[in-house]
C-alpha cells in the first residue's frame, strides 16, 4: 500500500513534504510519522515528546478529516491515504 504524508510549516522544514511511503496493511498513522520522523531527530523532537507521545500541539488529519493525536497509534491507513501533520496554527 502507498501512503503520502504531507508535513506543514516548521515540520516541513525538517521532513520534507508530499513523502510517498509504502506500508504494510495494519500499519497506523503514529508509527507511519514517526517512521518518517526519526530520520530527523530535530524532527522527531518537534512531532514527539520524550516519552514517544504526539506532543499535545500536533494536528494530524486523514483525508482532510482531523484524528485525536491520542487515537493515531490505532488507526490504520489504507492504500491512498493522505496524512497531513501541522504544528500549532496562528493566525493574526
Amino acid at each position: 500500500m502507498t501512503v503520502r504524508v504531507r508535513f506543514f510549516a516548521r515540520f516541513r522544514e525538517l521532513l520534507g513534504t508530499d513523502i510517498n511511503v509504502t506500508v504494510q496493511e495494519g500499519t497506523h498513522i503514529s508509527s507511519l510519522v514517526r517512521e518518517i520522523a526519526e530520520k530527523n531527530k530535530e524532527g522527531y523532537d518537534a512531532i514527539f515528546d520524550p516519552k514517544g507521545a504526539f506532543r499535545e500541539f500536533v494536528i494530524i488529519m486523514q483525508n482532510g478529516k482531523r484524528v485525536d493525536t491520542a487515537d493515531a497509534g490505532s488507526t490504520p491507513v489504507a492504500d491512498g491515504d493522505e496524512i497531513a501533520v501541522f504544528p500549532p496554527v496562528a493566525g493574526g
